[in-house]
């Protein structure tokens, strides 16, 4: 077995607990708020999810009037707007782009997430975001999308589950989905373990942001429909 795998193994094993912990911790918080870049398929399902869990969303896209409908029916905790107004609302943001706008999201918004915890979604994909999604990808994309958003406290999570998964398999019965996550920051890596309880999916803790490489699209740990139990033995068959 590799040294990574090992790392994974034990990493799986800690954040499993840790994520029943902070299931029994996290009833009691406080709601948040979230801003949301990049509001399609997956934002709008996390949208909806985090709004029914009691939190808090603003929802940004190019066209953010298109997402006035969700809003309405979302209610009064969430909201519309720009991305940069996203940015400024959120204790929390999630970002869901194409790839290619990472850089252009790091160097506008840097003020307004400087500090901030960073939900990262996105997948560098060759055929969509060219050249730099080669470059992203030979790094890993936590390595990757921390240069691109300086200051912020990247997580990586929600980015190998399908989107009709996302949105309609929430508290699966009788296992629910697990959601890979990947921090170098404790407390960023604690904050997406309670959203990802709060969606309705489990979490499982790969390791730090080079660890995430693990599954980024098209490797052998990026599958949408797993339970932890079935992310073990696609671990283990690793070996």
């Amino acid at each position: 077995m590799t040294s990574q795998l090992k790392k994974f193994l034990i990493m799986a094993c800690l954040g499993l607990m840790a994520a029943v912990g902070l299931s029994v911790a996290h009833a009691q918080d406080e709601p948040l708020k979230i801003g949301i870049i990049g509001t399609g398929r997956i934002g709008g399902a996390l949208a909806r999810h985090w709004v029914n869990a009691g939190h808090e969303v603003f929802m940004s896209s190019r066209h953010p009037e298109e997402l006035e409908p969700l809003a309405a029916e979302l209610g009064p905790r969430a909201h519309v707007g720009t991305p940069r107004e996203a940015a400024a609302f959120g204790e929390v943001v999630l970002v869901s782009v194409p790839y290619s706008a990472m850089p252009q999201i790091g160097g506008d918004y840097a003020a307004e997430l400087d500090g901030k915890i960073v939900l990262d979604t996105s997948n560098p994909v060759e055929n969509r975001d060219g050249p730099m999604a080669v470059e992203a990808k030979r790094k890993g994309s936590g390595i990757a999308t921390a240069e691109f958003l300086p200051g912020t406290r990247v997580v990586r999570a929600f980015n190998c589950i399908p989107a009709a998964s996302l949105a309609n398999e929430a508290n699966r019965a009788p296992e629910r989905i697990t959601i890979p996550l990947a921090a170098d920051d404790a407390e960023a890596l604690a904050m997406g373990q309670r959203l990802v309880d709060d969606a309705g999916f489990d979490s499982i803790v790969i390791g730090g942001l080079e660890d995430a490489r693990l599954f980024d699209l098209g490797e052998p740990l990026a599958r949408g429909n797993w339970t932890v139990a079935q992310f073990r033995e696609a671990a283990a068959a690793l070996r």
